[in-house]
């Protein structure tokens, strides 16, 4: 095994769950069908974002200048490691604040472990990951709640602040903006290779560097003007995250393929074959929603759809600022940020170029 902390006598932590990190995620499809019958949060003027766009968070204005934002996320094991797995899941929930343009403040663990299989060092050093990345991020953990559960379950939930003036969407964008994504893309797949035990020392790398990466220029990417839209790529792939940037705006989009960053690994591991079940069930869901210009191989298209972990910001924004916002990502060290595409007038729909 590559998690050195992991031994023979211990049960991986992906043994315990049917599924890992954003992988877990309700398709779109039967999402929106479970949240069509809630009440409309038109009546509550106060409440600038809730769940009916599809936003990443909740924001509640408090006064004229502020609001709170609000947002829970939490997951079962992509890895095995107790430590980075916790690292991962609140690095992820934390994403959600900076993707609105806010800032952190606090976060509350929610967390669940199958006590009778899990050690009691192993659910420390879970608990310890997310502590860690709080601390990264400035905020402390103020409390949570733990419950006994049959697979081991970690996320935050997460409280921040937002200037109402910086509020960052995903349905601003305009015709003509250019799209930047600043992560590379193939999460998923490394993790399907690790859970086979067949991830190398190389992509396992890959995989934690990327998955604990904090997005937090999303709170200067809010300051910005230009930047009409954002979003993060998570478990609905490059695809149902973008399309809900198109459906959102009411624009189309065009992704080249040749300028999406893969995580190295990832490539070699997609050619092999590997795949998640969730980006099956994407690629399914997402039939018609995006078509190709190029003639793409099926390791390809998984490559679209694959749910990403702690994923990348995607962006939207003037093309007339977008090598400063390109350099503001490498400047902030997400070395893997690439302008992939533009939108444009049209029905919602993405165009693979």
């Amino acid at each position: 095994m590559l998690d050195k902390k992991i031994d023979d006598q211990t049960i991986r932590l992906t043994q315990l769950s049917h599924g890992g990190g954003c992988g877990c995620k309700v398709s779109p499809s039967i999402l929106r069908e479970m949240l069509s019958k809630l009440p409309p949060q038109a009546s509550q003027p106060e409440l600038l974002l809730g769940f009916d766009k599809n936003d990443d968070a909740a924001v509640y204005k408090i006064n004229q200048e502020q609001g709170v934002v609000a947002t829970t996320d939490f997951f079962m094991p992509i890895v095995d490691d107790p430590f980075e797995f916790g690292r991962i899941a609140a690095t992820n929930a934390l994403s959600d604040v900076y993707s609105v343009g806010g800032s952190p403040i606090m976060a509350l663990a929610i967390a669940g472990f199958p006590t009778k299989k899990m050690s009691v060092q192993q659910i420390q050093e879970i608990l310890g990951g997310g502590a860690k990345a709080c601390e990264d991020a400035g905020i402390p953990i103020a409390g949570g709640h733990t419950i006994d559960a049959p697979e081991p379950i970690y996320g935050l939930a997460a409280v921040g602040l937002v200037s109402v003036n910086n509020i960052k969407r995903n349905d601003g964008a305009k015709a003509g903006d250019t799209i930047i994504l600043g992560k590379g893309l193939g999460v998923g797949i490394l993790g399907a290779a690790l859970n086979k035990g067949e991830l190398d020392e190389i992509g396992y790398s890959e995989l934690i560097t990327s998955t604990t990466k904090l997005n937090s220029i999303g709170y200067e990417l809010g300051t910005i003007p230009d930047v009409h839209a954002i979003t993060d790529v998570t478990g609905f792939g490059l695809i149902g995250h973008s399309l809900e940037i198109c459906r959102g705006s009411n624009l189309s989009a065009k992704i080249n393929w040749d300028h999406i960053p893969i995580l190295p690994s990832a490539i070699t591991y997609a050619q092999k074959g590997y795949k998640t079940g969730a980006g099956n069930r994407m690629l399914e869901g997402y039939k018609g929603d995006f078509t190709a210009t190029i003639s793409i191989e099926d390791w390809q298209k998984n490559l679209l759809v694959d749910p990403q972990t702690s994923g990348g910001l995607l962006v939207s924004c003037s093309k007339n600022i977008a090598n400063d916002v390109l350099d503001l990502f490498q400047r902030s060290g997400f070395d893997h940020a690439s302008i992939i595409g533009n939108m444009s007038e049209g029905k919602p729909h993405i165009e693979i170029i």
